[in-house]
């Protein structure tokens, strides 16, 4: 029988409404049905509006009570949202005429007086009941938060996040609201008197089909599977003098994170953004430094345990190549043959065995804008900010500086790139003379051709499967760096092939 696990929650007054609803916005997504239920003035409203600005990061935004409309809906920075209130609806049939039944694709419904629509709500749903509760104040309210079918997991996620967050001394801290990225994770920013701190809430990756040799996608190309090797790595960073957050508060199992606060002075500047020279000589400084360091293959973890960083092998790198094929060729109406295929990808088995004989360091994975902090308080390479490198894996130094100078979501002038590569290149060879830059050139081709086939192929899913259009706004970018790459004279019968296969991005 499945569970519906319910929990209760004191509610002093409106900033701890707006705060569990801020934590109940780090665990819901398209699709999701919100019911607010309790007598008039309970405070059903003030929930709604919590929320709706939460999720603009807007805390002066009108939300007007729906009562008359019935349905107010909202373009949102991560999704749209339906604001309901079925006060003056006589029978579920009404239903249809305001446009919730059925409810509407790809948006998060949050219904006022659910009750009006009884035996027409789904099943999948996460029910919050409010009431008065004077004995704790005039403004106080109590929550009682249930979760039907697949909610449940929702709910008893948020009940452990309000219990971490208790735990961490965090309860009563304020929350703005973070962009996400294309991953499962979500932030907050916590608001205390002492300053700010960053709520990672990280949950276990789930697997996909086992369609690689009984692996999921994730597990065959070694991503995190749950938070434990950000933790790690962020330990280890720190360990050698690099700028990775320090981790104050945690939950490994449950995947909840409390870290240090970085800021938001960023890497780029302008419209459209564009690269601040001086920072990207900084973080190519920064990798040079860090590739010069004999890096261990397992750091500590907790004091019982410690972490494998896995190997960024050959058949990793070649099923992520095969996303191309995969979603990349399909959206512009190519499909190879057999003996294409087995062309290709005995090319890229032969390219990426030169990979293979290089010296390997820690490859972050994402070394670009969006996941760099510019520290300016700091000196030299410690003002750079890491913030993204639960996915690192042992693999060639070039890939990293393959990630920031042909960054996939803003433009990175060529001159800058290769003023860039110089720099690495040189600081390199300063520090040890037996340093091959011709080596290291064609690795960092060969890694560039690899990562934005990759992409190609990553943005296209992103867009088919997980309804996120906004990332194929950058193929044409990649495209732009793939071909930079395929320049290179080993790559000469890659670049043959691709020009008789792979079709450009549409403009």
């Amino acid at each position: 029988m499945t569970q519906t696990p319910t929990f209760s929650l004191a509610l002093a007054n409106e900033s701890a409404t707006a705060r569990l609803m801020a934590d109940l916005a780090l665990l819901i997504g398209p699709g999701d049905v919100i019911t607010l239920s309790g007598d008039l003035g309970a405070g059903k409203t003030a929930a709604a509006r919590a929320l709706i600005r939460y999720l603009a990061a807007d805390d002066s935004l009108e939300v007007p009570s729906p009562t008359f409309t019935l349905v107010q809906g909202y373009e949102l920075p991560p999704f749209p949202l339906v604001h309901a209130d079925l006060y003056r609806v006589n029978d579920i049939s009404e239903l249809e005429e305001i446009g919730l039944s059925p409810l509407p694709d790809g948006a998060v419904a949050l219904i006022e007086w659910p009750e009006r629509a009884a035996g027409a709500l789904p099943a999948d749903r996460i029910d919050i009941a409010l009431s008065h509760r004077p004995a704790l104040g005039s403004t106080a309210r109590a929550a009682e938060i249930t979760g039907h079918g697949k909610a449940a997991a929702q709910v008893t996620r948020l009940a452990q996040l309000q219990h971490f967050l208790e735990q961490a001394g965090c309860a009563e801290a304020g929350r703005l609201r973070m962009p996400g990225d294309a991953s499962t994770r979500s932030y907050a920013r916590l608001v205390g008197d002492d300053g700010t701190l960053i709520l990672m809430n990280a949950p276990r990756r789930p697997d996909g089909p086992p369609i690689y040799d009984g692996k999921s996608y994730s597990a065959a190309v070694h991503l995190a599977e749950d938070v434990k090797p950000f933790v790690a790595i962020a330990n280890g960073l720190r360990h050698y003098g690099f700028s990775a957050p320090a981790i104050l508060h945690g939950d490994l199992d449950l995947g909840f994170l409390i870290t240090e606060d970085f800021g938001t002075a960023g890497f780029v500047t302008g419209t459209p953004p564009g690269p601040i020279a001086d920072r990207y000589q900084a973080a190519t400084d920064m990798l040079a430094a860090l590739h010069r360091e004999q890096l261990p293959d397992t750091l500590p973890l907790t004091a019982a345990s410690s972490y494998d960083i896995p190997d960024f092998d050959i058949d990793a790198q070649l099923i992520e190549i095969g996303l191309m094929p995969e979603w990349y060729l399909p959206d512009r109406d190519v499909e190879l043959t057999e003996t294409t295929r087995a062309e290709v990808s005995a090319m890229w088995r032969d390219l990426l065995a030169r990979t293979a004989t290089a010296p390997k360091t820690w490859v972050l994975r994402d070394f670009h804008s969006p996941n760099l902090i510019w520290l300016e308080e700091r000196q030299d390479i410690a003002r750079v900010g890491i913030i993204d490198f639960q996915d690192a894996m042992l693999g060639p130094a070039a890939y990293d500086l393959v990630s920031l100078l042909q960054d996939a979501r803003i433009d990175v002038p060529e001159p800058l790139e290769l003023s860039m590569l110089t720099r690495y290149i040189k600081a390199r060879r300063a520090a040890d003379p037996s340093f091959d830059p011709a080596g290291f050139a064609e690795l960092y081709a060969i890694m560039s051709a690899q990562r934005n086939t990759r992409l190609l192929g990553t943005f296209a899913r992103l867009n088919r499967r997980d309804g996120k259009p906004q990332y194929l706004r950058h193929q044409p970018r990649i495209w732009t760096y793939l071909d930079r790459s395929l320049a290179h004279p080993t790559l000469a019968a890659m670049r043959q092939w691709y020009a008789a296969h792979v079709p450009p991005p549409r403009a």
